[in-house]
């Protein structure tokens, strides 16, 4: 951790995960202290309060926050930080942790501070997603966002449901999708107009990882200033459940159905009267019309070096 940082601002999601593993949340920051980083605590009661506390911080010239939660939380962080030069560090204490998975760092708060502390900073993109004006807000993400299939589970996935099974409570609630969910086409419009397609579902990634043990656009990179889409192509809630397997298995590249493309912006609108929502790092971000762009050079990252 560079020198200069002498205190952060530590954003803490006390229920997140089930408030799991905020047991170990004084010995991450007793690490924090050792190296010099005073850590000043500010817990979130509810939903935006952690970009609020983000934007104080960036309004307040704090050298460093650190998002303790999951990837919600670390969500509305980004969306406090972005476009500003505060850097953000992760703990990860929810229940996929998408950006700690991309990060190599360890669920256990006080290892994950200890490799925090050796991490160099970097200015990354971000993805901003624009919906329909009457639906949402445009969202800035750090991790990855989705529209059709994959929003409408996110959006059903109700959250005290959420705050007691875990993952468990995302394969639940996709299971029964499967025999609800029609699976509506929408279409996707990527960067000069030049590629169109008609799909059920798209991940629009900047990381590899998508969820729980998952990886599908693994070919993104925080890096790279660019996202990797995922398209399914199909409406048949059987060639889904086919699908299980080898994304379990990570082969789900080349599979039928199933395209893969690289773009700065995309474009989705649906093609019928069924209403298709979108996610946002794994939570409900509104509906189609909508727009995903990259954003430059829009937010400072710790990454710790790869193990």
């Amino acid at each position: 951790m560079p020198s200069e940082i002498r205190d952060a601002v530590l954003i803490v999601n006390p229920v997140a995960g089930g408030g799991r593993r905020m047991k170990q949340l004084d010995e991450a920051r007793r690490i924090f202290r050792s190296l010099g980083i005073e850590t000043e605590i500010q817990n979130t009661a509810a939903a935006g309060d952690a970009t609020v506390i983000a934007r104080r911080a960036v309004a307040e010239s704090r050298q460093l926050v650190i998002a303790c939660g999951g990837d919600g939380t670390i969500n509305e962080v980004v969306n406090g930080l972005a476009c500003s030069h505060v850097p953000l560090a992760v703990l990860p204490a929810g229940t996929a942790n998408v950006l700690a998975k991309e990060l190599q760092l360890p669920w256990n708060l006080p290892r994950a501070a200890a490799r925090i502390a050796q991490a160099k900073y970097r200015r990354v993109a971000l993805g901003l997603a624009i919906p329909e004006q009457s639906s949402g807000e445009p969202r800035y993400f750090l991790s990855l966002a989705g529209a059709g299939a994959d929003g409408a589970l996110v959006a059903a996935v109700r959250p005290e449901i959420k705050l007691k099974a875990g993952i468990l409570a995302y394969w639940q609630e996709g299971f029964r999708q499967l025999t609800r969910y029609d699976f509506p086409l929408f279409r996707a419009t990527m960067a000069g107009n030049a590629i169109e397609i008609d799909a059920s579902l798209v991940v629009v990634g900047r990381t590899k990882h998508y969820g729980g043990p998952f990886k599908i656009t693994t070919e993104a990179g925080l890096l790279q200033p660019e996202f990797e889409l995922a398209f399914v192509t199909t409406r048949s809630a059987w060639r889904y459940i086919s699908y299980l397997p080898l994304l379990w298995t990570g082969k789900l590249r080349g599979t039928r159905h199933v395209q893969f493309f690289k773009t700065n912006s995309l474009r989705c609108e649906s093609n019928s009267a069924s209403q298709v929502q979108i996610q946002v790092d794994g939570e409900p971000a509104g509906c189609l019309p909508a727009e995903f762009r990259i954003v430059p050079d829009a937010l400072t990252l710790a990454i710790p070096d790869p193990l």
